[in-house]
């Protein structure tokens, strides 16, 4: 993906993420069917923080949990604040748009993120993206609007607006996160920190729409239900985001965003594949311009000029 061949790492680490998060959106599909949005997300951080600071523990036996009298570098304590934003806000706004959209169409939605992360790397970091890379954008984002298009379907309108609020939260995300994440302790850190952060953000949020709005408790749920829930929890707030800011430690934002072209594809074939998904002709075609588009933008940047030139050794160490 990257010319730099010390790079590598860094390239199967973005492309492991982008498949979590296309699987995860399908597995989240599954489990929304039976768990309300706001009782879901709780869960699924939940599981995700259990698996990350056992996983830290055995890591590090000698360090064990960090104690109160730790102080974390500047850059991990802005980084784990980011937690409220992404996964906090973000996926909040995502599940409950979730409701209303199939899971294929979920994940060309948020085919939009890289795009908007592309802009503002452009204008808060500095990096180029170019003419061309304009222009494939704006094909793919044609190609999303002839996938989201159905005068038919009730309640489109409002997945569609909670799920682009999400994924404006995770564009500015990634660009706080790449600015900080060179003064970090640790990947592993930055992730528990942020998803302890987004944890009590959520359960604060269903437990005020449980008191205010009078929404009901948690149904009863089948065992197929809780396994999704947990491992959807587990491959897209766990999985996921180690390996992206694992990632993004060595690549700029602009080119790490690539890699979230290739989520609709495997969250498509996973939708497809495991939920019985379907797309009518016209929103075929605009599948095949998003792909297009996604093959040209990345063939741009893998041939642009390489900004991040650290060793990936360093970030594997620090994980």
């Amino acid at each position: 993906m990257f010319r730099s061949s010390s790079n590598h790492h860094a390239v199967v680490a973005l492309i492991l993420a982008a498949a979590c998060w296309g699987v995860g959106t399908a597995v989240s599909k599954r489990a929304v069917a039976e768990i309300p949005p706001l009782a879901l997300l709780p869960i699924q951080l939940a599981a995700s923080v259990a698996l990350l600071s056992a996983f830290r523990v055995l890591r590090r036996p000698d360090r064990g949990l960090p104690s109160a009298a730790e102080q974390p570098t500047p850059g991990t304590a802005a980084l784990t604040r980011l937690g409220i934003l992404n996964p906090g806000l973000a996926y909040a706004f995502s599940l409950v748009g979730l409701v209303y959209l199939s899971a294929s169409l979920s994940v060309l939605l948020w085919a939009l993120e890289p795009i908007a992360i592309l802009f503002l790397a452009r204008r808060f970091l500095g990096e180029r993206i170019g003419i061309g890379i304009a222009a494939l954008s704006a094909v793919a984002v044609a190609g999303m609007a002839l996938v989201a298009y159905d005068p038919d379907a009730t309640g489109r309108v409002l997945g569609v607006a909670l799920t682009i609020a999400g994924v404006a939260c995770c564009a500015i995300y990634t660009i706080l996160a790449r600015r900080w994440i060179g003064t970090a302790d640790s990947t592993i850190d930055v992730v528990v920190g942020q998803q302890v952060y987004a944890l009590a953000l959520v359960t604060a949020l269903a437990a005020a729409a449980w008191l205010v709005a009078g929404v009901p408790g948690l149904p009863a749920v089948s065992g197929a239900g809780w396994m999704s829930a947990i491992a959807s929890g587990v491959l897209y707030y766990g999985a996921a985001y180690s390996l992206y800011l694992i990632g993004l430690r060595r690549v700029p934002a602009a080119q790490a965003a690539v890699s979230f072209y290739l989520i609709p594809v495997f969250g498509v074939a996973a939708g497809v594949a495991f939920l019985g998904d379907t797309f009518q002709p016209s929103q075929w075609l605009g599948v095949g311009l998003v792909l297009a588009a996604v093959a040209g933008i990345a063939v741009r940047i893998i041939t642009g000029p390489i900004e991040a030139s650290d060793s990936l050794a360093t970030a594997v160490v620090d994980t």
